[in-house]
């Protein structure tokens, strides 16, 4: 299979794209988040392609992106004024709803579960894919299962090339994390994977507080120990405390850093991260894609700050460099 490479700017190439989506074939799209793998939400067949191309578990849910939340009762019921409170503050944009599902949705996209995620993207090309054509389409990120998401065409491309049948380049992705997961399907609503939008700021609209568990075991997109993974094994440390053995003794070292770089460390790549949570979480899976093709045997990351700012970050360093 010979993936083409769209560009969005031209319209027969934007409507190429839909029409291959409509056809029940397999488009990379780009996300304010990351890029997405994406298919007819309505297209059972079509849905459980993206499984076969990313070698994901058919029981994994999927994110539906819709044009707009005008569509949201097409594809959720009993949806509480809690969640529609939410659409209206944040969409188009990186928040994702757990609702109940339709009955008329197939359970190819949910996994086989009651619920399903949903949202309306805020990347420009992605939403006027959507509205121009009126669909709707499941998409994960695109990439292989458990490994880095993609925040460019030519990551995506990396990947999946031969494997898919479009990827539609619409730039870097501005975001660079994937989005806020909340469960709205109970009181009181729970972030089930953290991403751009905090606790803090779904509170404000709700006026009252959302929880955020550390650890859960609700099934939703993300939500799997080891994800996120560059090849290179992943160690993040912290530079101002003892550093493990196995950072000091490897002999191809390429290092993430917020600060000065140990002495005693002598890295064949390294590159400083910004030090504001929302641009590191921009550059990590870029830079963690950089670092993994570096040659080393080994990408050391300096611990990022702790605040709840950097909530989203930690979730990824922890699952990228989860070795269980």
């Amino acid at each position: 299979m010979t993936t083409l490479q769209l560009d969005p700017t031209k319209p027969d190439e934007l409507a190429l794209a839909a029409q291959l989506l409509l056809d029940g074939r397999l488009v990379a799209v780009p996300t304010e988040t990351v890029y997405g793998l994406a298919a007819d939400a309505r297209n059972p067949a079509a849905v459980q392609g993206i499984f076969a191309a990313k070698g994901r578990p058919s029981d994994h849910p999927l994110i539906v992106h819709l044009p707009s939340a005008a569509a949201l009762t097409d594809w959720a019921e009993d949806i509480p004024d809690s969640a529609w409170q939410l659409a209206k503050a944040f969409w188009p944009g990186p928040l994702t709803l757990l609702l109940k599902k339709s009955p008329a949705v197939s359970p190819v996209v949910t996994g086989g579960l009651p619920t399903i995620g949903i949202r309306v993207p805020a990347h420009p090309v992605l939403h006027q894919l959507l509205t121009q054509h009126q669909l709707a389409v499941a998409a994960p990120s695109a990439n292989r299962y458990k490994k880095l998401s993609p925040t460019s065409a030519a990551q995506v491309l990396h990947t999946l090339d031969g494997r898919i049948d479009a990827v539609l380049d619409g730039g870097d992705c501005s975001y660079g994390l994937e989005s806020t997961i909340v469960d709205a399907t109970s009181e009181p609503l729970t972030i089930v994977r953290a991403g751009p939008i905090s606790a803090k700021q779904l509170a404000e609209v709700l006026g009252r507080s959302v929880q955020q568990p550390h650890e859960h075991n609700i099934k939703v997109a993300g939500n799997v120990k080891a994800h996120y993974q560059p090849n290179t094994p992943l160690l993040y440390a912290s530079f101002a405390d003892a550093l493990p053995a196995q950072a000091t003794l490897a002999q191809k070292l390429a290092i993430l850093h917020l600060g000065p770089v140990p002495k005693t460390l002598q890295p064949i790549w390294q590159q400083q991260m910004p030090a504001d949570a929302p641009s590191y979480g921009r550059k990590l899976y870029r830079a963690l894609a950089d670092a993994d093709h570096a040659g080393a045997e080994l990408i050391l990351l300096e611990s990022p700050p702790r605040d709840e700012a950097w909530l989203a970050v930690w979730d990824r360093v922890k699952r990228a460099s989860y070795r269980g």
